[in-house]
C-alpha cells in the first residue's frame, strides 16, 4: 500500500503598518519535470486584493506573478499538496552510448541549448585545488557520480544558515560547511568545470521514518520531516536531467520535490518581491 503524504507550507509577512507591495513571484508549484506523481495541489494568498497570473519562466517552471493593487499590512502565502510515496530507483535511466563513461562531450548542437547550464562562474583557488582530485581516467559515468557526490558530501559539513543568499564555492570550501544551496550550487560549479552541465534546483525534501531499522547503513530519519530544500541536477544524454544530493550524497529520490530548476541560484528563489513607496506606481 503506497503512503499518501499531505504537506501544508504557510509562509507570513507582517508589517508593523499598511505599506504597498511590488508584484510578487512566487515558486512554489511542483516543476513540470517532477518525477513524484502530484496528486493535488493549491496555492492560496490571504484576502481578495490581488491578481494571480500563472506563467512559465525562460526554463519551464511553474510561476505564479500576483499583484496587490491595494496597501496592506499582512501577507500568508499557504500551499497544500498531496503525494504517494511511491519508491522511485534514481538508477533507473538509459544512457546513450556515448555518455556511458566519463569524460564525454555533448554534441555541438546539444552544446550550444545547454549552454547556460555550462557556464562557470567560480574560479576560485580552492576549488581548482578541489577539481585537481578528480579522476580524469575514463570511468563509467554512475560510478564517476556516486563517488564525486558522496565526496563532497564528506568533505562539506552541514548546517542550517539563516542568512540570505548562497556562499561562494570558495567560502563553502574554506568552512568545509554550508546550507544545501551552498552545497547544491558548489556541485554545479563543479560539473561546469568538468563540462558537464549543471543546474541548481529548489524543492520540498519529504523524509519519512522508516518502519524498518536498516541491518547495515543508515537508517534515515528517525522522525517523519520535510523542508525547503536544495539539490543539482546534471543532464546525461539519454537519461536528461539527473538529481543529485550534495547534503546527502545520495541521487535525488522519490522525496525530492523539484519546484524550480534554473541555471543561476537568483532565479529559484521560493518567493521574490519587496515592499514598495506608497507613492510608487504598481506594475
Amino acid at each position: 500500500m503506497t503512503i499518501r503524504v499531505a504537506l501544508y507550507h504557510r509562509t507570513t509577512y507582517h508589517f508593523d503598518r499598511p505599506v504597498r507591495l511590488s508584484p510578487h513571484v512566487i515558486r512554489l508549484r511542483p516543476a513540470p519535470h517532477c518525477r513524484t506523481h502530484i496528486e493535488a495541489y493549491s496555492l492560496k494568498l490571504s484576502g481578495d486584493d490581488h491578481f494571480l497570473n500563472w506563467q512559465q519562466d525562460p526554463f519551464g517552471n511553474f510561476n505564479a506573478r500576483v499583484v496587490f493593487p491595494e496597501p496592506r499590512q499582512e501577507l500568508t502565502i499557504a500551499v497544500e499538496l498531496i503525494v504517494p510515496m511511491t519508491v522511485i530507483n534514481p538508477f533507473d535511466f538509459f544512457l546513450d552510448d556515448i555518455a556511458q563513461t566519463i569524460p564525454f562531450a555533448y554534441p555541438e548542437a546539444l552544446r550550444q541549448e545547454l549552454s547556460p547550464y555550462l557556464e562557470i562562474t567560480e574560479s576560485g583557488p580552492r576549488l581548482m585545488e578541489w577539481l585537481k582530485a578528480v579522476p580524469r581516467e575514463p570511468t563509467t559515468t554512475v560510478d564517476f557520480l556516486v563517488a564525486l557526490n558522496q565526496r563532497l558530501q564528506n568533505d562539506i559539513g552541514y548546517l542550517v544558515r539563516l542568512e540570505p543568499g548562497v556562499q561562494s564555492c570558495e567560502e563553502t570550501l574554506t568552512l568545509a560547511s554550508g546550507s544545501c544551496r551552498d552545497s547544491a550550487w558548489l556541485l554545479v560549479q563543479i560539473f561546469r568545470h568538468l563540462g558537464l552541465a549543471a543546474r541548481f534546483v529548489s524543492g520540498y525534501l519529504i523524509q519519512l521514518k522508516s518502519d524498518v531499522k536498516a541491518l547495515d547503513g543508515p537508517s534515515g530519519s528517525e522522525v517523519d520531516f520535510t523542508d525547503l530544500h536544495a539539490w543539482t541536477e546534471v543532464f546525461l544524454p539519454g537519461a536528461g536531467w539527473v538529481g543529485l544530493d550534495p547534503t546527502s550524497g545520495l541521487f535525488a529520490g522519490e522525496g525530492h520535490i523539484p519546484l524550480a530548476a534554473t541555471p543561476t541560484t537568483g532565479s529559484a528563489a521560493a518567493i521574490t518581491g519587496s515592499r514598495i513607496s506608497a507613492k510608487s506606481p504598481l506594475m
